[in-house]
């Protein structure tokens, strides 16, 4: 008598569709307390303050995404390649500028990032243009000024200690920075789009899988926004404000958890009127160059020794140049 492998069933996923016909369920049972609940003034204000950030954030997500994928599709990295200068500490600003004049979200830089290591460009350029391109490019300096009226210094202030960020850490990578960091699939050149079908495939496909992924941390941020302004005391914000070095630490750590969009995280972190500028700042500077996001896609796409090499590097000098700025540039 032989013995046969037993095949296990496979299992049963549950769809997102069962998920909402859940809530429907729940909402038509639970309608009163439902409404009893949401009748609360903290419910009210929370739902007012997270409206208001979605609203005023999704226009430039969504333009942000566009250009991601029009960039992904239509924009040869063997360009940017061949442009370059050779020496690095003259290629490395170029690429911050490059980060200006082609911009991504920070989950597009990534990939872009690899892409642009598999067509021979040197890696310092590359970190470059991954710190730089989610946090200098016109939509989210315009998204900065739309979210803090009246303080134009902030969003300068932004530009170039993002801009300090990028370009020191290319500069650190091109002494420090080994290629034997980066996983192999990482170096592993790839195919260019090969006609104008297969190029509008990944202009639609980039976009939409940019705007999913970024909407929904955009949720989360206004989530969090809404429970920042009904659950902390303003008390405790005063506070924390009037403690500037402890303020610094605690929004360099939250802009690393929360790991906010950075076409959003200006209407987030501006909703936080009590605390000075220079803390937000960090948060703003911080938050585009490294969060628990990015970590997780840079050990994903470029490999687990980079990232855990890069992360920290990248925490630290971001602060530091947020600081420096700050100190110069704010009031």
């Amino acid at each position: 008598m032989t013995d046969q492998a037993t095949v296990a069933p496979p299992r049963r996923r549950v769809t997102s569709l069962e998920i909402l016909c859940v809530l429907l369920v729940v909402a038509l049972v639970g309608q009163g307390w439902l409404v009893d609940l949401l009748d609360a003034p903290a419910i009210q204000t929370g739902a007012t303050v997270f409206v208001a950030v979605c609203v005023q954030a999704l226009p430039f997500l969504v333009v942000g995404v566009l250009i991601s994928g029009a960039i992904a599709a239509f924009v040869s990295a063997d360009l940017l390649r061949r442009v370059l200068p050779k020496r690095a500490v003259l290629a490395v600003p170029v690429a911050g500028v490059a980060g200006v004049a082609l911009p991504n979200c920070e989950c597009a830089a990534v990939p872009v990032a690899r892409r642009l290591i598999q067509q021979d460009v040197p890696a310092s350029v590359a970190v470059t243009f991954l710190l730089a391109a989610p946090a200098v490019n016109p939509i989210v300096l315009v998204a900065t000024a739309v979210a803090f009226p009246g303080e134009p210094r902030m969003v300068l202030a932004r530009f170039l200690g993002s801009m300090a960020t990028a370009v020191v850490m290319g500069l650190v990578w091109s002494r420090f920075g080994k290629m034997e960091w980066f996983a192999e699939r990482a170096l592993r050149r790839l195919p260019e789009p090969d006609g104008r079908r297969d190029r509008w495939g990944v202009f639609f496909e980039t976009a939409r899988q940019d705007l999913v992924d970024a909407g929904g941390f955009l949720v989360v941020g206004g989530l969090t926004a809404a429970v920042l302004n009904v659950v902390v005391p303003r008390s405790w914000v005063s506070t924390l404000g009037e403690q500037l070095l402890l303020g610094i630490a605690v929004m360099a750590v939250l802009a690393v958890v929360l790991a906010l969009c950075s076409e959003a995280d200006a209407f987030v972190v501006a909703s936080l009127s009590t605390m000075p500028l220079l803390p937000r700042l960090v948060f703003l500077v911080v938050g585009p160059a490294i969060d628990i996001k990015l970590f997780a896609l840079q050990a994903g796409t470029l490999g687990r020794r980079f990232a855990a090499r890069f992360a920290p590097m990248t925490f630290a000098v971001a602060i530091l140049c947020a600081v420096v700025v700050g100190i110069v540039v704010l009031p």
